[in-house]
């Protein structure tokens, strides 16, 4: 297997919380050599344990190099600027001496990257700022809105979703930024933020959001936690709970014909997804009382026959089970010791080949660097100033969440992203409330793009999108496995038309298996791998609260992304193409493999959810704040956290309370505990009472919203957003602007989305070469579809 990152070397300085960067980039054949000290990596006995070895160490580190430098003297620290000498990539969590600066680290290598990875940034007011999972929950906006509006508290998300997802988006960058060299002969200096880094890959603010919102924007959502639970709602099944999704006319026909063509539901009316938001009260009941009669796997095989995708609960231990996900490569038995279990096989398919580890986890200073780097191919017009992606033409077939930020990170880097559409089977991002031209979240998704009306059901709509495949570079496309064959471009015809074409593929499920043709969206592929169970409130039959975010869309456009830019490498060494393939279900079982794999190993071990209480010590958790439904989050660990909350609070006696000893007595407590802390911060905005916590050593993080993160001191310092102009919609829109704080890749192109076939005669007549004459009988016959919307006035979005 010709891995497409080979020849690519990566210094991997990462203890913290960030590993998994190291690991995805291995995966992809990058040569990576793990740096520890003399002692070994402090990640070597953290996360979750099986005895004393760690699994997250073992998976996150999987394919690696162990190479032994000691940082703490002048000769390791020399001996780390000799490797950084010989690198394309160094990645790391923290910078401990002057002399190991990034300056210092390209003097001798002017075309190396440096990815500085921190939970705040490098500067600005929350630059010293220490951070866990739930902080980030917290800050990002997440916490938010995850929650149901007819409970107190907000509910933190699962803690294994905020560095894993981060993790993604940091991986992203340094693609981005090796493309970038590719396209300058320069390398770059990447000040990346997992704060930051969350706020664009975790269900983004400023971002597209998924069909069921009906085109309706977070920013526009209630100040509360909207009660999102008609979107993609959960039934009781005879055995189970199941969970439907019905969005477009033709599902909900053929949820119609499932509960047997009531007439109380005939009406068109009911067509429009609106609508049965509206009539829910009525509707859904109709629908339980037909659930309550099936059992889970009845229910969904019926769900597929009748066109409605459907899925049911599954709790970890089930997952483990599933027969669909070993067959479709997501899980591959493995021994931990002597002792059998099953582990996540990984994120891709390269080639129609499943790429997991190269190796296990590394012993201590194991590895050593070889003598087969060759670099990142420089482009024979490469020139300082160049976007990583000028020149390149993709084709852009993708549709909702996956497909729209997938062409948006090309085109947002000088790419030209021709997105392929039509009215008649329109994205459902297109959804837009009456009257509206475009929608802020379809203006977010689709910027810097062209748009083709095509009608690819036509022999000439096929035979223009082959003349396209031949002068292009990339397609795009998350069409449910089988879907681009019958159209007659499978890969082999693909690389017919073009030999260096690269395809990128998303599905629910895979390409593999009895469920790769299997209808799916994020959230019933949420409740399919478990994660659904683990967001709820702990003990709530109708507890169950992701609805409202989109996960993991964006992240596994970020993962194909990633490979498609190691592919066009591949494609300078080799001159072929290639194509990659992911699976939204691996993207979740990703996050959650050490958890999975322990289980594996222990059938009493079982994911369960844990609410707010987040066990190992007390003084963690949610605390309320001055004001309506204001909330903060505190997660100090051990005894000096402990003590400094006790002493700031003004309760100092309870450092020599025996009580409140050790993190076990502390936790059998907490219920004191939580009234002492909430006594103090209730008084407090969670701003104030973050940022004394954070004084004081404690890790700890107001509950943001959205106006907060526009209004942040921090963010607008650190220029994380930009101003979006779309000429249909009233103002500016707030948008994200670029992955990372950078020296000298250019922040993203704010081009405007375009409007349904608003390029065609433009695209055919630069690209194809065809007249005016040509282009008006094509759109007589329908093959073309000519832009019917540019003329409308512009309303407020």
């Amino acid at each position: 297997m010709d891995r497409p990152l080979t020849g690519i070397r990566v210094i991997d300085a990462v203890d913290g919380p960030m590993q998994t960067v190291g690991r995805i980039l291995s995966d992809l054949g990058a040569e990576v050599l793990r740096i520890e000290p003399p002692t070994g990596s402090p990640a070597r006995s953290a996360g979750v344990l099986h005895g004393d070895r760690s699994l997250t160490f073992d998976l996150r580190n999987a394919g690696k190099q162990s190479i032994v430098v000691d940082l703490t003297t002048a000769d390791g620290r020399r001996t780390l600027r000799d490797l950084a000498a010989d690198a394309d990539l160094v990645i790391r969590d923290g910078v401990a001496h002057a002399d190991l600066a990034s300056s210092t680290l390209r003097e001798r290598n002017p075309l190396l990257v440096v990815l500085d990875i921190s939970d705040f940034g490098s500067f600005g007011d929350r630059a010293g700022w220490s951070a866990t999972p739930d902080v980030h929950a917290a800050v990002s906006t997440v916490l938010s809105r995850s929650g149901l509006p007819d409970v107190e508290e907000p509910l933190l998300p699962p803690e294994l979703l905020l560095y894993e997802s981060a993790a993604v988006q940091a991986v992203w960058t340094a693609m981005l930024e090796l493309a970038h060299v590719r396209a300058t002969g320069v390398g770059d200096v990447a000040d990346f933020s997992v704060s930051e880094g969350l706020l664009q890959i975790l269900d983004p603010v400023f971002g597209v959001s998924g069909s069921a919102r009906a085109g309706v924007a977070l920013t526009d959502l209630p100040r509360g936690r909207p009660d999102a639970r008609h979107y993609y709602p959960m039934f009781a099944a005879v055995d189970g709970m199941v969970r439907i999704c019905v969005l477009s006319r033709r599902q909900w026909r053929g949820m119609f014909e499932w509960l047997g063509s009531p007439p109380e539901f005939a009406d068109p009316e009911f067509d429009k997804v609106t609508s049965r938001y509206r009539a829910k009260d009525r509707l859904y009941p109709a629908i339980a009382a037909m659930f309550a009669t099936l059992s889970v796997d009845d229910a969904v095989e019926q769900g597929q026959r009748f066109g409605v995708p459907t899925a049911g609960l599954a709790s970890s231990r089930e997952v483990l089970a599933q027969r669909a996900f070993s067959e479709n490569g997501s899980f591959e038995p493995c021994t931990v010791g002597d002792q059998p279990a099953l582990r996540h096989s990984g994120w891709y398919e390269i080639d129609d080949t499943r790429i997991g580890a190269k190796a296990g986890a590394p012993e201590l200073g194991a590895g050593s660097a070889s003598n087969s780097r060759t670099g990142v191919p420089i482009a024979d017009d490469a020139r300082p100033g160049r976007r990583p992606f000028d020149g390149l033409r993709v084709l852009d077939l993708g549709v909702i969440v996956v497909g729209a930020e997938l062409g948006r990170l090309f085109g947002d880097y000088g790419a030209e992203v021709i997105k392929i559409e039509s009215s008649a089977f329109p994205d459902g991002s297109r959804v837009i409330p009456r009257h509206a031209p475009i929608t802020e979240s379809a203006s977010w998704g689709f910027r810097n793009r062209k748009s083709l009306g095509l009608n690819l059901r036509s022999d000439e709509g096929r035979r223009i999108f082959a003349d396209l495949v031949r002068t292009s570079d990339v397609v795009l496309t998350n069409f449910k496995p089988g879907t681009l064959a019958k159209l007659g471009f499978d890969m082999d015809a693909l690389l017919d038309l073009n030999p260096g074409i690269i395809l990128s593929e998303s599905s629910a499920f895979g390409n593999h298996g009895p469920w790769s043709r299997r209808l799916g969206y994020g959230p019933l592929v949420r409740a399919s791998a478990g994660l659904s169970g683990l967001w709820s409130y702990p003990g709530e039959s109708d507890g169950y609260s992701d609805a409202i975010t989109v996960f993991p869309d964006h992240l596994v456009a970020r993962l194909n992304a990633s490979a498609i830019v190691a592919l066009l490498m591949r494609r300078d060494r080799t001159g072929r193409g290639g194509r990659v393939s992911t699976a939204q279900v691996d993207a979740i079982f990703a996050a959650m493999a050490d958890h999975l794999l322990a289980q594996s190993l222990d059938a009493e071990r079982e994911l369960r959810p844990e609410g707010n209480d987040r066990g190992i010590d007390a003084f963690r958790g949610l605390y309320p704040a001055a004001g309506t439904d204001e909330w903060l989050v505190v997660d100090a660990v051990g005894d000096d956290q402990f003590a400094a909350v006790a002493s700031l609070i003004g309760r100092s006696e309870m450092r020599a309370d025996p009580r409140y000893a050790t993190a076990q007595s502390r936790w059998e407590n907490r219920a004191e505990l939580r009234k002492v802390l909430s006594e103090w911060t209730s008084t407090r905005t969670p701003f104030d009472a973050a940022a004394h916590l954070q004084a004081a050593g404690v890790p700890a993080g107001p509950m943001m919203r959205i106006p907060d993160i526009e209004a942040d001191p921090h963010l607008r310092g650190r220029g994380v957003f930009g101003e979006l102009i779309q000429p249909q919609l009233a103002g500016g829109l707030i948008t994200n602007l670029g992955e990372a704080r950078t020296q000298n890749l250019r922040p993203p192109l704010l081009q405007p989305a375009p409007l349904i076939a608003e390029h065609t005669r433009g695209v055919l007549r630069d690209v194809l070469g065809s007249t005016d004459d040509e282009i008006a009988r094509l759109i007589e016959l329908s093959v073309l579809e000519d832009d019917v919307q540019a003329a409308k006035p512009a309303v407020k979005g």
